[in-house]
């Protein structure tokens, strides 16, 4: 176990402020200041620590830093000279400050010494941010950035869908049944094009094969009679006003839905294409079901620091893949763990699904479970924690996916 430092540094985290204590073994404060997240501060943190040399022993990395969040400029800051960063989450902070304080008083100052005594009493418990390289970090960012955009396009998509199913039904059903739906870029030409019920019967076959000239490239001449014989047949109609104000609220929503589509998909771009960049792409890449997306959405939760996960299980429960054990006296309860990365749970929820159809031995296992009376979910969260499982190895030793290898004995996950 690693010997405990002789001094330990709180800062409690603010937009423009930062309060900083530093404690010694004893939980004695040694020094205090406010710094902002520019240069001159971080000068000036390194100053303060520097000045807790008592003998040539001692050195800046020595002393673990404890702050409330793992990412913005102070904490890449700090990560990029080589100082130990420990997160501890401001709700751990509340519960502690509530059991050391009965008037449970809040202040910056107390809240930054409050956070380096929980690092010297959590000392070995705790977990240093991980070494994570830049090109890695990157792919963090721009992951989650697409991630979000994905979301704000389905939600987008929702909202538009609501709104044709009350003033225009034939348009919202017009492509049930294909990949995509309304977000096909056809179907927002058709939309922009004949936004309201009486808008779209007027468009000609002609007309209707002009728009989709662009966006579709096969078979437009039968699907612009498609649209012709749909929006001709005879449907409930509003009032012409509320028609025309229906028209140019379905125009302001198809406008922002375009505009999501458009940052969702160049945003995918950008990401598959640092993903591949990446030296550890090939080795994601070799696993069945695991695409550029999916790829890049594990590293961006798993990170490429060889030593942040020392076993499978380890990862396993950091996914939430690993079951969980609760006993007492004489009561025995084994469930899934709800507490874990839910990004890392969902991709591969979504990876372990995409695999059923190109590992046999991933559907085999899934079967398995079923038989032995799994629900969906937790036989296809059985298939993620054996995928998971292979990947810690494969990247552990720098080799690629081998179904044989993968398979070819009961694993503990399974």
């Amino acid at each position: 176990m690693q010997r405990p430092p002789r001094f330990y540094c709180g800062i409690d985290w603010a937009d423009q402020v930062n309060d900083v204590a530093v404690i010694d073994r004893d939980g004695e404060v040694l020094a205090r200041t406010r710094i902002s997240a520019i240069p001159d501060g971080v000068r000036e943190l390194f100053t303060l620590l520097d000045g807790l040399r008592a003998s040539h022993t001692h050195g800046l990395r020595q002393v673990p830093v404890a702050i409330e969040t793992n990412q913005g400029l102070l904490v890449h800051a700090l990560r990029a000279k080589g100082q130990p960063v420990y997160q501890i989450p401001p709700s751990e902070v509340a519960r502690q400050r509530q059991r050391t304080s009965r008037a449970a008083k809040k202040s910056d100052r107390s809240d930054a010494a409050l956070l380096a005594i929980m690092l010297r009493d959590r000392w070995g418990l705790l977990r240093q941010l991980p070494g994570v390289s830049p090109d890695a970090a990157a792919i963090t960012v721009l992951t989650h950035a697409q991630y979000r955009a994905q979301l704000l396009r389905e939600q987008l998509q929702a909202q538009l869908r609501a709104l044709l199913v009350q003033v225009h039904p034939v348009a919202a059903h017009g492509w049930d049944g294909r990949d995509h739906g309304l977000r096909r870029p056809e179907a927002r030409a058709v939309l922009a094009a004949g936004p309201t019920a009486a808008a779209a019967q007027t468009v000609t076959a002609y007309r209707w094969e002009k728009v989709l000239t662009g966006v579709r490239l096969r078979l437009l001449e039968q699907e612009a009679y498609r649209l012709r014989d749909l929006f001709t047949a005879p449907v409930l109609r509003l009032p012409p006003a509320i028609e025309q104000a229906t028209a140019v609220e379905v125009r302001a929503l198809l406008a922002a839905f375009d505009h999501a589509c458009d940052r969702a998909d160049e945003l995918t771009a950008v990401v598959t294409d640092a993903f591949d960049a990446h030296p550890q792409a090939k080795i994601y890449l070799s696993f069945p079901g695991c695409g550029a997306l999916t790829g890049a959405r594990l590293l961006a939760e798993l990170g490429d620091d060889p030593a942040r996960f020392a076993t499978a299980k380890g990862l396993r429960a950091y996914a939430g893949l690993a079951p969980l054990t609760w006993a007492s006296g004489t009561v025995r309860q084994v469930t899934h763990r709800r507490i874990c990365n839910r990004r890392l749970k969902l991709v591969c929820h979504r990876w372990a699904f995409s695999a059923l159809t190109r590992s046999p031995g991933a559907r085999a296992l899934y079967d398995r479970r079923r038989g032995r009376g799994d629900t969906y979910a937790g036989a296809l969260r059985h298939v993620g924690g054996r995928l998971l499982s292979g990947l810690h190895r494969c990247l552990v030793t720098g080799t690629l996916y081998d179904e044989q290898v993968m398979f070819a004995r009961p694993h503990a996950a399974g």
